[in-house]
């Protein structure tokens, strides 16, 4: 049966008015709004499940907690009843480090996914549109969220651009001014986003505690990015207290001694954002306690978002040997009270937003109330929703449309070196990690490029500067991607989101590089002269405005199509090439640089 409420949005605190009915609903002097009934309860707070229970709701929130059947003894009915039919209720979850952006949707698109999925709240860290519009891109997102049906925070982009400037070229720069008036503008703005400059930061940076400083003085969290057991201590020191990069369990242990929060990122097998089997040790076999461990997804695109979301990555922790009780603490009320918001969400208490899952029992989401209102029933969008999403979009404004400065197109390939040379190659690593290697492959004259391509399983990389600063493209060869014909291109170039293509046939790869170009941003497959596959990403290059469906079917797509190619890297790893804060080496717009050492080296180096 259906739920006709309205979606209500977040109240903080609660009016007096409705804390008075609230009270008075769960005394029984007054009939509650909704009555979820014949249920099993799923306690965050005790990790256990309570059995024949019924949760009485009133003004979006949760008034009480009763045995089942409770409500017959009310003097007047419950305005509307839901039998679960045994099933188990549980907090909506709550995610507390991802980008929208990753799912090239807009806020009001990703909603439906995040619902779909029992996500109800979610800390999203934007500093992909802020690496490209600055603080105006941000503000738009920020826009998106308010009138998306979710619960939506920011976590203030820190790093933009994600390094110093003589490094990449990014299209914003978000000073410490800057970034102290996002949180004073913008009541969604609850904690410093993922500190990724986690190098200089350690080293004493003046800019970057700048930053830290802003959030730590007016009392808000400060998220964190880090790879490496050696910089943990300096972090932690640093004013960090979460991160999300635990990618063994060693490292995991280290952050929780380090009074770090542990935010455990689960993501397809086949992808870099799969760490939470290793990382999950440190409480499975080591003993730590879970309670300053959240999980999160981190990235996903539309297709994945749909398949492996905040619910996936709950069971992922149960199948590793959490509770299951337990686990779905690990994805809702920790990370409520990381942010300080556990009054409000991740948990069936009193006063609570009433964001509700109903469960089966392999803990599968088949309905999602967000604020009292029924928006996803049998695993489907409810009308209400629907018309939600079909007619209360964010409309993004006209400059948001035009961000996409591609200058003249270059050489999109190295010249053939006529001398003997040894080249500094991006060498693609085991499946599903992040890390890019670096090689030295020793090259003598040849009479073509393919000849060296062919010997040493290369390809071309290039990466284009895209912000109308100036212009620059620096070429790179890329060893063990697979890709043997065509190319492939994306404007999802992390972080400072620059033009990204590679390929053998220069022909496609100037295509795909157009194709791009024309469409205002996004991510595209060629071969043989004809476009495969494309996703458009009108908005700041980085988001379609389609609804989250179209997004999906249009990825499945593209990734049949990049496989279809011999890509043996995601397309999501793919954008992760110009990331110049991971090891051992990365391809900006400015060259190619040498992680953490931060050293530019050229392509060719003379023999």
């Amino acid at each position: 049966m259906s739920n006709d409420m309205p979606i209500t949005r977040l109240t903080v605190p609660p009016l007096h008015a409705v804390t008075r009915d609230l009270a008075a609903t769960a005394g029984g002097g007054r009939a509650p709004d909704l009555v979820i009934t014949g249920a099993r309860v799923l306690s965050t707070y005790s990790d256990r499940i309570l059995s024949d229970r019924e949760i009485w709701i009133a003004h979006g929130r949760i008034a009480a907690v009763k045995p089942a059947g409770s409500w017959r003894r009310l003097a007047a009915a419950p305005a509307q009843l839901y039998d679960a039919r045994g099933g188990l209720l549980a907090p909506g979850l709550v995610d507390p480090h991802l980008h929208i952006e990753s799912s090239m949707m807009t806020a009001c698109a990703y909603a439906e996914a995040a619902l779909l999925n029992g996500t109800t709240t979610i800390f999203c860290d934007s500093h992909e549109i802020g690496n490209v519009a600055d603080v105006a891109g941000i503000e738009w997102m920020l826009q998106d969220a308010r009138q998306a049906p979710l619960n939506i925070f920011l976590t203030v982009p820190s790093t933009v651009p994600a390094t110093d400037p003589a490094f990449e070229t990014a299209g914003g720069d978000l000073t410490p001014a800057k970034i102290g008036a996002l949180f004073d503008n913008w009541p969604e703005a609850v904690a410093l986003g993922e500190k990724m400059d986690f190098v200089p930061l350690c080293l004493g940076d003046s800019r970057s505690h700048a930053v830290v400083a802003e959030a730590l003085k007016r009392g808000r969290p400060v998220s964190g990015h880090v790879y490496g057991r050696e910089f943990v201590a300096a972090y932690a020191a640093s004013g960090v207290t979460d991160t999300h990069e635990a990618v063994t369990r060693e490292i995991a242990d280290d952050l929780i001694e380090a009074g770090i929060w542990v935010f455990l990122r689960g993501g397809p097998p086949t992808t870099p954002w799969h760490s939470l089997p290793a990382a999950i040790r440190a409480v499975t076999e080591w003993g730590a306690s879970p309670k300053r461990v959240c999980v999160c997804t981190d990235d996903r695109d539309a297709d994945d978002l749909f398949l492996f979301g905040q619910d996936w990555v709950v069971r992922q922790a149960i199948a590793a040997g959490i509770p299951p009780a337990q686990a779905w603490s690990m994805g809702s009320l920790n990370p409520a009270t990381r942010f300080g918001m556990d009054g409000e969400f991740g948990g069936l208490g009193g006063g609570r937003r009433a964001d509700i899952v109903l469960l089966d029992d392999d803990r599968q989401v088949r309905n999602t109330w967000y604020g009292g209102a029924l928006l996803v029933e049998d695993r489907k969008v409810t009308p209400i929703l629907d018309r939600q999403l079909s007619h209360g979009r964010y409309r993004y404004p006209p400059a948001a449309y035009r961000t996409m400065r591609l200058g003249p197109l270059a050489d999109l390939t190295p010249p053939l070196p006529r001398d003997p040379v040894t080249a500094n190659v991006i060498r693609i690593g085991r499946p599903g990690d992040i890390a890019l290697l670096h090689e030295r492959i020793d090259l003598a004259p040849a009479p073509d490029w393919r000849t060296h391509l062919d010997a040493h399983d290369l390809c071309f990389v290039t990466v284009l500067e895209r912000h109308g600063r100036h212009g620059h493209a620096a070429h790179g060869l890329l060893q063990g991607f697979g890709l043997t014909d065509g190319a492939v291109a994306s404007s999802v170039g992390h972080d400072a989101h620059n033009v990204i293509v590679a390929g053998r046939d220069p022909a496609d790869m100037r295509l795909a590089v157009e194709t791009i170009r024309d469409a205002g941003g996004g991510v595209v497959v060629v071969a043989q002269g004809r476009v495969q596959a494309l996703v458009k990403l009108p908005v700041a290059g980085l988001l379609s405005d389609e609804r989250a469906t179209v997004v999906a079917e249009q990825t499945r797509r593209l990734k049949q199509a990049w496989s279809a190619l011999g890509c043996r890297m995601p397309y999501m790893g793919f954008n992760l090439i110009p990331l110049s804060v991971v090891p051992d080496i990365r391809l900006t717009d400015r060259g190619l640089i040498t992680v953490p050492a931060m050293r530019q080296v050229p392509l060719f180096e003379t023999a």
